[in-house]
């Protein structure tokens, strides 16, 4: 199977239609092709949980009814696309998928259609199974261990001892769930299961660094801790040795299936004899009869083995900082290539709506400004006012002069000539209202007889 089917080209058209982005974005990501989402989707769907507007249980509904479908390559893409957001998306994402008391209930799903969905189905039930259980954990501990700070003065390193016996013991279980996809090199053969294996690949790492962190710490108190403290303790050790192993055998596979030797980092097994110092501490607490060991010769081993599982902590440390800075790197040379294109847009299309100079033929023109307090000129002053208000032409009149020796205390004025009137009605001269052809002894004579109406 290979391009969009008529099925994801009706529902992404119905969406068009309806405008909701969002599930059009959803359904484009998780179409019938078999290959991962692409990464525009994932993008965009990524700068949905940033905005604010945005409604994130839509969003996480629409992403669960794709899992509803029956084909294994619609549902597993909705898990790989749901995986993505709760790594990149904001945090709401995660906050709301760790809030719903069901998440993908997908432990009978099963893909009939073919030999590929039988193949496939085994591994949707687990990695929905994974799913559920990283939810989970957010739920118990408010935060993602993928993301908490590490090194010396970070969040596993720092528990109190109480808080460390209750947590690693959660770390654990989402990390039994993750190692339980159990895939093999040569069952990842398609795109799809590809993109889920890169998204658990990176999960393994980080979850494993926060894990490793929190057995430090551990091993660091673990001779100050009490009996049934350090019991608990020790039942935690013995898991974490068991799990070493089987991270180890995850990234064998990640090396088999062409990921670079470099991002993958290297495993420091603590010293055996770290164990047996363990056990005979609590057995000395129990009552029991131990071989006498001095605190110089358990402080040496407890130093070695921290050392050890330090240096593999740096080494899943530094596999982060590299895939960080890929990504950091990548997000510069595509802001780059935008900045590029634009600058090839405006050449090929410069603007000239703000500019006052136009081109046409080759030729540049300017418009002459117009000067809003100069004299007008004597074509403009004798052009009749009627005229002016019909044509709109920018030109001012210049204000009616007054006479010194005209004042509203005394009128030396001349009486107005009487204006004919024609049929058609009043005929006023524009003229001598506006001061065109007048003098300001017209002005005065004007003005005389209404003044004398009024008193």
């Amino acid at each position: 199977m290979s391009g969009q089917s008529i099925t994801d080209r009706i529902t992404a058209a119905q969406h068009s239609v309806t405008g909701s982005a969002i599930s059009k974005t959803v359904c484009k990501a998780t179409t019938h092709e078999i290959m991962g989402p692409k990464k525009k989707h994932l993008d965009y769907l990524i700068q949905c949980t940033n905005e604010m507007n945005v409604n994130i249980p839509q969003l996480a509904d629409t992403l669960f009814e794709r899992t509803t479908n029956t084909s294994w390559v619609v549902v597993f893409k909705s898990l790989t696309a749901t995986h993505h957001l709760m790594v990149y998306g904001n945090e709401r994402f995660i906050q709301y998928l760790a809030s719903r008391n069901t998440l993908f209930n997908l432990s009978n799903f099963l893909d009939k259609s073919g030999l590929q969905g039988y193949d496939m189905s085994t591994f949707i039930r687990r990695y929905s199974r994974y799913l559920n259980e990283k939810a989970v954990s957010y739920r118990q501990v408010a935060f993602d261990f993928t993301k908490v700070k590490r090194g010396s003065d970070g969040l596993m390193r720092t528990m109190n001892t109480e808080k460390l016996l209750k947590t690693i013991p959660i770390i654990q279980s989402q990390m039994d769930v993750l190692l339980d996809f159990n895939v093999n090199a040569n069952e990842l053969t398609n795109g799809v299961i590809n993109a889920a294996f890169m998204l658990l690949f990176k999960d393994a790492i980080r979850l494993f660094a926060a894990y490793n962190e929190g057995i430090i710490n551990l091993l660091e108190k673990y001779f100050d801790m009490k009996k049934v403290q350090c019991k608990d303790g020790l039942d935690i050790y013995k898991k974490f040795l068991t799990r070493m192993t089987r991270i180890s055998e995850f990234l064998k596979v990640a090396e088999q299936v062409g990921i670079d030797r470099g991002d993958i980092p290297d495993l420091s097994q603590a010293p055996s004899s770290l164990l047996d110092a363990l056990e005979q501490h609590l057995a000395s607490l129990e009552g029991k009869k131990v071989k006498d060991s001095t605190a110089a010769s358990r402080a040496s081993t407890l130093s070695n083995a921290v050392s050890s599982l330090a240096n593999t902590g740096i080494s899943f440390t530094k596999v982060d900082e590299r895939e960080k800075q890929a990504a950091l790197e990548e997000e510069q040379a595509r802001l780059k290539a935008l900045k590029e294109q634009r600058l090839k847009e405006l050449q090929k299309n410069p603007t000239t709506d703000s500019s006052p100079v136009s081109t046409v033929g080759g030729t540049i023109s300017s418009a002459p400004a117009i000067d809003l307090f100069s004299t007008p000129s004597s074509t403009n002053s004798t052009s009749k006012a009627a005229n002016d208000l019909l044509d709109l032409q920018p030109a001012f009149q210049q204000p009616l002069p007054l006479s010194t020796t005209s004042t509203w205390g005394g009128f030396t004025a001349s009486p107005t000539p009487h204006q004919p009137q024609n049929s058609r009605g009043l005929n006023v001269d524009f003229d001598s209202v506006f001061g065109n052809n007048a003098n300001a002894n017209n002005l005065d004579s004007t003005v005389l007889p209404a003044c004398v109406f009024f008193q």
